[in-house]
């Protein structure tokens, strides 16, 4: 079945400041991408004036906050508004909001400190900019065929955010392996994003606030990840907190985990939109064996592959490590049994499929493979049978 994706903005392509090496160009080069690649959250434009203007900026020519001012007059004076110039306007100011937040040191994991983001990101473009919502909203959602994830009530807004950012202040990332710390961010984020406490921008919203805290806990981010697939983190929120009991669908965090994973631990797992849409088969390269399409589940009866599966779950390992965890001696016997057909069935992917022979070669799950870690597998010890 043929999903087609909406089309998405063109990115500015700001890869020469990035490469020179510069420290302060590189980091405004950065900003910049992230904070235009993210209105693509809402199918929003920037304009070429706008690019222009971020370059000047990154050339250390004009500070920020002219950026803002030469953006902001820009609009004002235009004598002929075109039919999309209402949504060009609020790409541009947002994008040089967003860029002015990035470039600070500065955050509170608190409400306030929530608030004062969406309120520093929507300046000059939304009335209620840093305001929590008074009604109850929908969002009709292309991955869900324009059904809604159901957000929080306008009057628990308050304490379904402190509540959240609370447990997330007490708890204790220290001894955890990098598998688990992902796992735990993957769930508070899309809690937090679940709640939806504005009327517009929480997406965006969300994503600077995840920026900014995991850089103030010291997590070093690939911040590209945010600038090339904004649009899948925004799908994957979705999926992570929609449930259709008639549609035999489920909770699916597991997609919105493949993008923490790559953000953290540099994996390569593929990104794709399609793939989350509630009506998506499997492509036919993928051999039906691996999956009950009705259902919507991902399956396999081979004990062999279900093994692997359930060691690798929650992290990336190399063959010597996979005979270790699976208990084995035979590399040969492992490899042909078990690790290829994982490979085949699309459960498994080499961390550097360009290099099968890579000196530091690891294997990691696709996103059928988490399907299948999360869905199916227990940490019920399963028989090997080679």
């Amino acid at each position: 079945m043929m999903i087609e994706e909406p089309i998405l903005p063109q990115l500015p392509d700001f890869e020469e400041y990035i490469q020179q090496g510069e420290p302060d160009r590189r980091q405004r080069a950065e900003n910049w991408q992230i904070a235009i690649g993210l209105q693509a959250v809402d199918g929003l434009h920037t304009s070429e004036y706008l690019q222009q203007t971020a370059r000047q900026h990154i050339e250390g020519k004009i500070s920020i906050k002219e950026v803002q001012e030469l953006v902001k007059t820009y609009y004002v004076s235009k004598s002929v508004r075109t039919d999309g110039d209402n949504d060009t306007e609020e790409a541009d100011r947002v994008a040089s909001n967003i860029t002015a937040l990035l470039g600070e040191t500065t955050f509170a994991l608190t409400y306030a400190g929530l608030t004062a983001i969406h309120r520093r990101i929507f300046n000059g473009v939304f009335k209620f900019a840093g305001q929590i919502r008074d009604v109850n909203i929908t969002k009709k959602e292309w991955v869900l065929d324009g059904d809604t994830v159901r957000y929080v009530s306008a009057p628990d807004l308050k304490l379904a955010i402190e509540y959240d950012l609370e447990q997330e202040r007490n708890f204790n990332y220290s001894r955890l392996p990098m598998s688990e710390i992902v796992q735990h961010i993957t769930k508070f984020v899309a809690g937090i994003w679940q709640i939806h406490p504005f009327r517009e921008g929480n997406t965006r919203t969300t994503a600077v606030f995840t920026i900014k805290y995991l850089q103030n806990i010291e997590f070093e981010v690939n911040n590209d990840l945010f600038f090339q697939n904004s649009w899948y983190f925004r799908n994957a929120l979705v999926r992570a907190n929609y449930q259709n009991v008639q549609k035999n669908v489920d909770y699916s965090p597991q997609y919105l985990e493949l993008f923490f994973r790559n953000l953290l631990m540099g994996e390569h797992n593929e990104l794709r939109n399609r793939y989350l849409h509630i009506r998506w088969n499997t492509p036919t390269s993928t051999p039906a064996s691996s999956l009950h399409n009705e259902s919507n589940k991902f399956y396999t009866d081979n004990e062999n592959i279900k093994r692997v599966v359930n060691v690798l779950g929650t992290q990336q390992m190399s063959v010597k490590e996979l005979l270790v965890a699976v208990n084995l001696k035979d590399r040969k016997n492992f490899i042909e049994y078990s690790l290829n057909p994982a490979m085949k069935e699309g459960f498994v992917q080499m961390l550097y499929p360009e290099n099968p022979k890579h000196p530091r070669q690891k294997y990691l799950l696709t996103i059928i493979g988490i399907g299948l870690f999360h869905e199916t597998l227990t940490s019920t010890p399963i028989t090997y049978n080679p």
